[in-house]
């Protein structure tokens, strides 16, 4: 049994009807598609490398301490590896509506939290994975970890051996309880930071003294906005994509400065101005607040799969017409955000919840996912991702479009996966309050072709 951490629980906490807290994507491989006997080779052979794949979730009862990680007695590999395929004509159309039904599915809680679904019928004889693993599981950097260890580095790779693996006994109720609890009085995250504080006082001294700041210069972000991308969010989703080569965003950079994440965060800031003139609203000093989720993932916690993120805040300049403007606006905010450390400002207040009590948590969580006065309008997540081909059963992924859920009043969210080469936007909306989500799509694109067009 391993307890799950706080960040990890809360992901489960704020999970409602109308909220899906599950990531994945879309992978598109070169065809012809393989039989669904050889992915499930694939898969079996990678699964001692990802024992959560095999893990449920027990929750304590009535809700006493934290919820924990154990084997899944009944554990069958065709129920979360599935086969689909789509209707003709088989276009992007028909990937993007099947993708945003499948994500729109909350994971069953009474087995481990993914699926992945091979699809066939995908013109231009090529097919895809669509994946989705709860983000109590993996946050977005280790989710990258996954995709790289449940694909090959080439297409020789014969599958991987079964390693046998058998379940553990299922715990009891009261079991579970006394691990839980056991954990939460004695986290080994405090005992660790105590020894550390122990062997270097005036670092961690240092290290305190630069969140503080950090929480008092993020206090304008804290306050709450307005906006027609907000509001009450359905149970139904709608899933589109957009595209670049990281050639382009490099020559962008060396044209015009600034660094790849500001690059992409003005492309995305004309995205959102095209969206909100559609709509006819007034653009004129107009900003769109997005949370951007920083990883604080340190070095000794490579090959681990908890959660480990924070959180800046980025006003993007929508109201700007100029595209050298924007660029320039968001590079200013981001070396600001940089030197301010409000990214540590986020791990603070995480930490700061490390000791209260699961039940508590889960109430705090949900309000706040419920809560209409929201601090910031969107979220944008880059994830870089393998610079490397990979491989399913012998067949080269061309691209992979990740998939972030919408969640609380947040009515569009963007992520963003760099992939040997390519960077792939995936937007996730409320299906009713974003009918319009490929205007956004559209203006993605149109702002990096338009940066590119300045830079060369």
């Amino acid at each position: 049994m391993n307890t799950l951490s706080v960040q990890d629980a809360s992901f489960l906490h704020i999970e409602t009807g109308n909220t899906q807290m599950h990531i994945g994507g879309v992978s598109i491989f070169e065809g012809p598609p393989p039989p669904y006997e050889d992915i499930a080779a694939m898969v079996v052979g990678k699964l001692a490398a990802v024992p959560r794949y095999r893990q449920k979730v027990r929750f304590t009862p009535f809700g006493l301490s934290r919820p924990v990680w154990v084997d899944d007695p009944h554990f069958k590999l065709s129920y979360h590896l599935r086969h689909t395929a789509l209707p003709a004509p088989g276009g992007e159309v028909e990937l993007r509506n099947l993708t945003g039904r499948v994500m729109a599915q909350q994971l069953d809680r009474a087995k481990p939290l993914w699926e992945m679904w091979i699809v066939e019928g995908l013109g231009g004889g090529r097919w895809a994975l669509v994946n989705k693993v709860h983000h109590c599981m993996v946050d977005g950097v280790s989710a990258t970890d996954l995709l790289s260890v449940m694909l090959d580095p080439d297409p020789g790779t014969p599958p991987g051996e079964a390693d046998g693996w058998t379940a553990a006994p299922e715990p009891s109720d009261f079991e579970v309880l006394t691990q839980s609890v056991t954990d939460s009085l004695h986290p080994r995250e405090a005992l660790a930071g105590m020894a550390e504080a122990a062997r270097a006082p005036r670092r961690i001294f240092g290290e305190m003294r630069s969140a503080a700041g950090a929480l008092v210069a993020a206090r304008g972000f804290l306050r709450p906005v307005s906006s027609s991308l907000t509001g009450p969010v359905g149970p139904h989703r709608r899933w589109s994509w957009a595209q670049a080569s990281m050639q382009d965003v490099k020559a962008i950079r060396a044209g015009l400065g600034g660094t790849v994440n500001d690059v992409v965060l003005a492309a995305i800031s004309r995205g959102f101005r095209d969206l909100l003139e559609s709509r006819d609203e007034p653009l004129e000093g107009r900003t769109v607040r997005t949370m951007v989720p920083v990883s604080v993932r340190t070095g000794s916690e490579k090959g681990t799969y908890n959660n480990r993120v924070s959180a800046v805040f980025v006003d993007m300049p929508v109201g700007v017409a100029d595209p050298l403007e924007r660029l320039a606006g968001v590079g200013a905010q981001m070396a600001e955000l940089k030197s301010s450390q409000k990214a540590v400002a986020g791990e603070v207040l995480t930490s700061l919840s490390g000791f209260a009590p699961s039940m508590l948590l889960a109430l705090g969580m949900r309000a706040a996912a419920r809560s209409p006065q929201m601090t910031f309008e969107t979220v944008t997540t880059n994830v870089p991702g393998p610079q490397r081909p990979l491989y399913a059963a012998g067949r080269r992924m061309v691209v992979s479009y990740p998939y972030v859920p919408v969640a609380g009043a947040v009515r569009i969210v963007v992520a963003i996966f760099s992939y040997d080469g390519h960077l792939a936007f995936g937007v996730t909306g409320d299906h009713d309050a974003v009918p319009d989500i490929d205007v956004l799509c559209n203006g993605i694109e149109a702002g990096i072709a338009e940066l590119l067009a300045l830079a060369t």
